[in-house]
């Protein structure tokens, strides 16, 4: 049920800022939730009906596996994938002086990969490099649904950060040269479910979280060089949600959501501005941010939604009116939430049903309302004006953006999506389990 408190009318005007990559807002989509990291595509005019023989501009084959949603620069896409090969390891490990030697024990007999970075031409489709960054066999396993490329990569237009986990993060220019890169060793995820959070970017820094079962923490890396300016350990098992960097009063801070706790930390020093207690298990769901207002969730083992008033938040504001108000059923497990024109849309758990509430009041505009042919998700919902994207296996149902639910259409393709759909000016990207799709009225 949802819990309205009366603090709501104790929203003033508020100088907090959505932090968007420098740019274009309708030409770039440079990390994976968007200009606004809201889902949602404030200057998009997709069509709303296509399929394999209607609406598609090309459709171009990327190798190996990857569920990292693509991100659009100009006319740049660039995709993240894993390629298993047909070589295993030697054997061998190596010592105290990098010599390779035999390994004390047996090693893994799996597969080596190479995780690439991969340049696309939005207007053909062709790809224009691929990059190696790393050819290793993945230590630990994942999900049977997940892959090894589901961190989404950021970029201020400049460089690439392509994060491959625990395969490390590198930064390119967009000649498919490495200008850097970081180790930040290897994760240990509960019940081997693999990796996904992605890379925050702003300024000068790129914030990385790093919640697994063996050592959480968060760090700030200068962009330019990779050097490690802060780092700030947490009390957290695994998590998956990404950071968000939002300005209060004219200070940036990063919000992060997971178990235990939800955090605010100072951008600058990593210092903890405010926090508190309230999501599930598993969080993986990104916070998303508009007019003041703060919203994290989650839904596994549990359902649990907070609007916080952003503006009010310091210290331990677990319990009081800082959040606004709450909503405990139908929320995501692995979606993250769509925010746009002034409502809140989310898939319940991972299936086909979607909710949307009224962002400022939290009142119920519609609930559970069935997507067809949709049983289970892991994409996240992405907004144009108008119309709401929502990819699954072989389909894309497209519903009218609004406080009334309404099916556009139900649009078939030969593909299954796990990443989330892109939507640049007339042009929706879909990457699939076997294809880059470019969707836009021919």
């Amino acid at each position: 049920m949802k819990q309205l408190l009366l603090s709501l009318g104790l929203i003033t005007t508020l100088s907090v800022t959505a932090l968007a990559q420098s740019g274009p807002e309708n030409n770039n989509w440079p990390q994976w939730r968007g200009p606004k990291e809201t889902g949602a595509a404030l200057y998009g005019n997709p069509p709303s009906k296509f399929g394999e023989n209607e609406n598609i501009r090309w459709k171009t084959e990327i190798p190996g596996k990857g569920h990292a949603t693509p991100i659009v620069w100009e006319d740049k896409i660039i995709v993240l994938t894993a390629v298993a090969t047909d070589k295993k390891p030697d054997g061998k490990v190596p010592d105290a002086e990098g010599n390779r030697v035999a390994a004390m024990s047996p090693t893994k007999t799996e597969l080596i990969h190479q995780f690439k970075v991969v340049l696309v031409d939005k207007k053909t489709g062709s790809i224009l490099w691929d990059k190696t960054v790393k050819e290793e066999v993945p230590i630990e396993s994942t999900h049977a649904l997940g892959s090894w490329a589901s961190n989404s990569p950021v970029t201020d237009g400049e460089n690439i950060y392509a994060y491959f986990g625990s395969r490390g993060l590198y930064c390119l220019d967009f000649k498919g040269n490495i200008k850097w890169e970081k180790d930040f060793g290897q994760m240990q995820t509960v019940m081997s479910f693999g990796e996904g959070s992605s890379p925050s970017l702003y300024k000068d820094k790129l914030v990385v979280v790093w919640d697994h079962e063996a050592g959480s923490f968060i760090t700030a890396l200068d962009k330019k060089t990779g050097k490690e300016l802060w780092k700030v350990d947490r009390d957290e098992g695994t998590s998956w949600a990404s950071p968000l960097v939002l300005e209060v009063d004219g200070k940036a801070q990063v919000i992060t959501a997971a178990t235990k706790k939800v955090r605010s930390y100072d951008f600058e020093t990593g210092s903890i501005i405010w926090e508190c207690t309230g999501l599930t298990r598993n969080v993986i769901p990104n916070p998303v941010f508009g007019d003041g207002i703060l919203y994290v969730m989650s839904g596994y083992r549990g359902n649990t939604l907070l609007a916080i008033d952003l503006k009010r938040a310091k210290g331990d504001i677990t319990g009081t009116d800082v959040i606004l108000w709450s909503y405990n059923q139908d929320t995501p497990y692995t979606p993250s939430p769509l925010l746009m024109d002034g409502k809140l849309y989310f898939l319940r758990a991972n299936n086909g049903e979607i909710t949307c509430l009224d962002a400022k009041t939290g009142a119920v505009q519609y609930s559970k309302q069935k997507l067809e042919g949709i049983t289970n998700t892991y994409s996240s919902p992405t907004g144009a004006p108008g119309m709401i994207f929502i990819a699954g296996d072989k389909i894309v149902n497209v519903i009218e953006a609004g406080g009334t639910f309404k099916v556009l259409s139900s649009n078939v393709l030969e593909d299954t999506f796990e990443a989330s759909p892109v939507i640049i000016g007339d042009d929706i990207f879909l990457r699939g389990a076997k294809s880059l799709y470019c969707i836009g009225r021919k």
